[in-house]
């Protein structure tokens, strides 16, 4: 079957002006075990394109598929544009059969196949078995009720087959690099072309706000040499320079992650990574953070969360102040950047907790601070448990984590984004910060060190010009917000919210 694969024109600051536009690797994950099959796929990148809705349609029609497969990695924020385009695709070619994936609409599946009748199937979780047996069923007329893990409609009604079990062995199915055109099309940090590799899949821990667990169902793994393999295949091969690791929580398993560092330490493969890794796992691998560097480790996004050691308790964090002041420590000693992430919103802020804020993360002292903002999925243990609240900002496309989605009683959505963007200009530009940048004696951790203060700044930038089209509208932001505001912890306020979208 002739199968187009689309990464929809949902475009953000970020990938635009700040670490770059990445590989779409979902597609290519469903997209490797169907050409595999001896389907004829094709992927279009709309969003690196740049494509408008009418250029993507065209595209479709130029290639004339049976079947269009799409989704995003950023699925909630990305689902208003999907279904856009899906809408499109399908009032010009309408025998099309439209098929949408991702954590959003597994999740709400339901419900979209009820609002938005351009959408036919809806592959629930992991993708790459269920595409297969999906386009291998149409293609042969069985009936679609013998696919696990969609969604589809029988007689105009929403239908939801048995989920299927996990993907035991993750390197069953191969990625599907030779759908790439054009390889200098996706560079991240400035380290020239970059890729997206994937470890592991899941987490063992119970974060609330967070619905990687529910989504992955359990942590699995990849063979350790079979990953460095495929990253040196990709080095060579395609001169990729820069990873992402797609996990959730590679190190979970320390025996495994300490056996893909030391088999990527000892090929001296000259690639770098960017991972998102534990506090509590940095620390416990002090002894041999050498490795991390020595195995091409550059950039960790720490998941701090908060400073506060009372609301890292609420959430289930499970690490303490004391394991990431000591991350970021450890860290710095061996010329890893630390990303520190910082969410809003898990408490009821204050001028007074922003000050506070931004006086611990200078205190933490990583390289660069990110900072979001609490999102109550419905499908997370905190959107299941929020309710009489008021949700400020409804459109979806905003769910992104860098909009405020819940009201606060102490300030309006404006002084939120005000304090917002004073935290964050401080932290990345007062004096004491760009000193020490200028005067890093390494050239090439200098280099880097400007290169992402640089884009980090000019995603600031552009998120304050946008302000005018991003901020709640003054009607909103003076509404009641209905229940009890003064419980004895800040968290379980939050607990008690309702998302409209729930």
């Amino acid at each position: 079957m002739k199968i187009l694969l689309i990464n929809p024109p949902y475009l953000t600051l970020a990938s635009r002006f700040g670490t770059g536009h990445q590989i779409p690797l979902g597609l290519l994950m469903v997209g490797g075990p169907l050409l595999d099959s001896g389907h004829e796929v094709r992927l279009l990148d709309a969003e690196r394109k740049h494509l408008s809705i009418r250029a993507v349609v065209k595209e479709v029609e130029r290639f004339s598929p049976e079947i269009v497969m799409t989704g995003h990695a950023g699925s909630t924020s990305a689902h208003p544009h999907c279904v856009k385009m899906l809408v499109a695709i399908k009032r010009a070619c309408p025998d099309v059969i439209t098929v949408y994936g991702g954590v959003y609409p597994s999740f709400h599946a339901e419900e979209i196949l009820r609002c938005e009748k351009a959408i036919d199937v809806i592959v629930r979780g992991e993708g790459e078995a269920t595409s297969l047996e999906l386009v291998e069923t149409i293609d042969s007329g069985r009936p679609l009720h013998s696919v696990q893990s969609i969604a589809y409609r029988h007689r105009r009604q929403p239908v939801l087959t048995p989920p299927r079990t996990p993907i035991r062995n993750l390197d069953a199915f191969r990625i599907g690099w030779e759908l790439i055109a054009h390889w200098d099309d996706y560079q991240c940090f400035g380290m020239g072309r970059s890729g997206i590799i994937q470890f592991s899949r899941g987490c063992p821990h119970h974060c609330t706000y967070c619905g990687q667990r529910d989504f992955w169902v359990r942590w699995r793994h990849r063979n350790a040499l079979k990953l460095v393999d495929e990253i040196e295949w990709l080095y060579r091969t395609h001169n990729v320079r820069f990873f992402s690791l797609a996990d959730e929580n590679p190190a979970a398993n320390r025996k495994e992650w300490h056996r893909f560092l030391e088999e990527m330490a000892a090929r001296e493969i000259p690639v770098h990574f960017f991972a998102s890794i534990r506090t509590t796992d940095i620390v416990r691998d002090a002894e041999i953070l050498h490795l991390y560097r020595k195995a091409g480790i550059l950039y960790i996004l720490l998941g701090i969360e908060s400073t506060e050691p009372e609301v890292l308790k609420e959430i289930k964090k499970g690490s303490t102040t004391r394991h990431d002041l000591e991350a970021c420590r450890l860290l710095k000693q061996q010329g890893i950047f630390s990303i520190v992430a910082h969410v809003v919103g898990l408490k009821d802020e204050t001028w007074k907790t922003f000050r506070t804020a931004i006086q611990q993360l200078i205190h933490y002292d990583g390289d660069f601070v990110n900072v979001t903002h609490l999102t109550p999925h419905s499908w997370t243990d905190l959107g299941r448990q929020v309710k009489d609240h008021s949700i400020v900002q409804h459109d979806l496309s905003k769910w992104d984590y860098r909009h405020q989605i819940i009201a606060q009683p102490n300030l309006s959505p404006w002084k939120i984004f005000f304090a917002v963007k004073w935290l964050e200009l401080w932290f990345h530009a007062r004096p004491g910060k760009l000193w020490a940048i200028l005067k890093t004696r390494d050239s090439f951790r200098r280099r880097q060190l400007i290169w992402s203060t640089v884009h980090t700044g000019m995603v600031w930038v552009g998120e304050v010009l946008l302000l005018k089209t991003t901020r709640t509208s003054e009607k909103y932001s003076r509404a009641p917000i209905r229940g009890s505001l003064k419980p004895k912890s800040h968290l379980k306020s939050k607990l008690r919210l309702q998302s409209r979208l729930s």
